[in-house]
């Protein structure tokens, strides 16, 4: 196996609340992000001047846009950008944000990289509202020593502003994060998503972390944005999970 300073997953959502715009603004912001000197200098101060890079956007399900890449150089950083601004996939379906830290999980425990650090970034605009609680994936990575930390899309903004809730950087804060040095960087207007993103990374990648997090999670503030999320949408929703949209009665 290739030992390497950091194993990074960046997981991004695409779920059917994010416009094509700002799914487009996404890519774009990773990709100016990581051609910054300032991320360039942060691969140069690891052991090892290297690190192991994956991009994964996720919704429902999940998708390996660029697979695992060995990151030493600038072009290596320049060859990684350039892929991400090639077409993207429209939005796709709900948002399992426990599925999405299940499937990094499994992504980095089985790659041919040993990381001095292991780490998820993951973004997304709202709760988990598919599948297993998330506080359960949340403990099962950091388990198996992997250090979550998140980017909330906090923009109320578009056609799509119904899906927006109101302080999910404390839901990411309380529900998702884990791990040593563990953080949470909202965005709270789209013209800060690149420079949030190029924060975050030279952060996870120099080993940095902004402030410490509480260690105390909240069962309470766990399903809030959950229940919330499935009573606007029909949804059965249990302390172990999500069930099948109720019928709703016709108009």
């Amino acid at each position: 196996m290739t030992e390497v300073d950091l194993e990074l997953v960046l997981l991004v959502d695409v779920s059917r609340s994010m416009s094509e715009d700002e799914l487009e603004l996404q890519r774009r912001g990773y990709a100016e992000a990581l051609v910054s000197e300032d991320v360039f200098k942060a691969v140069q101060s690891g052991l090892l001047q290297t690190l192991a890079l994956t991009y994964v956007e996720w919704a429902g399900s999940q998708q390996i846009v660029v697979d695992w890449q060995l990151i030493q150089t600038r072009e290596d950083l320049d060859a990684f950008a350039e892929q991400l601004t090639v077409k993207f996939d429209p939005a796709l379906r709900r948002t399992s944000i426990s599925g999405a830290l299940a499937f990094a999980a499994d992504h980095i425990e089985y790659n041919t990289y040993r990381g001095l650090r292991r780490v998820i970034d993951i973004s997304g605009d709202g709760p988990n509202n598919l599948g297993p609680l998330v506080t359960r994936a949340r403990d099962a990575t950091v388990a198996k020593g992997i250090t979550i930390n998140g980017l909330p899309l906090m923009t109320d903004d578009g056609a799509f502003s119904n899906f927006y809730l109101e302080r999910l950087d404390i839901y990411y804060q309380t529900c998702v994060i884990g791990g040593p040095g563990a953080f949470v960087i909202p965005v709270y207007v789209w013209p800060d998503f690149a420079d949030a993103v190029r924060r975050k990374l030279v952060l996870e990648i120099a080993g940095y972390a902004p402030r410490p997090v509480s260690s105390v999670h909240s069962p309470r503030r766990v399903t809030h944005g959950t229940v919330r999320w499935a009573k606007r949408f029909g949804v059965t929703f249990s302390r172990t999970g999500f069930g099948t949209p109720e019928p709703r009665p016709p108009s």
